[in-house]
């Protein structure tokens, strides 16, 4: 797979996430992909204070994301 099609793959799975996100006054940007297995997010709006900020980012976003990119090893958020 290539670094784009990689890319369009991950931005189409925080598509699928994110109006769970925006439902709670949240959202999610892609920061970056790095060697092609390790993906950057922000969460931001409600979402940066919420307490289960990082259940979301592990059983929410890392397995959506995993789910249209098999290879991603990570994902993290950048604050």
């Amino acid at each position: 797979m290539t670094t784009d099609e990689l890319t369009v793959n991950v931005e189409r799975a925080l598509e699928e996430i994110r109006p769970f996100l925006n439902n709670d006054g949240g959202d999610i940007t892609l920061i970056s992909i790095e060697d092609g297995k390790h993906v950057t997010v922000r969460l931001e709006g409600a979402c940066t204070n919420c307490s289960v900020n990082q259940m979301t980012l592990k059983a929410g976003v890392e397995t959506t994301i995993k789910k249209h990119a098999p290879q991603i090893e990570t994902v993290i958020n950048i604050e």
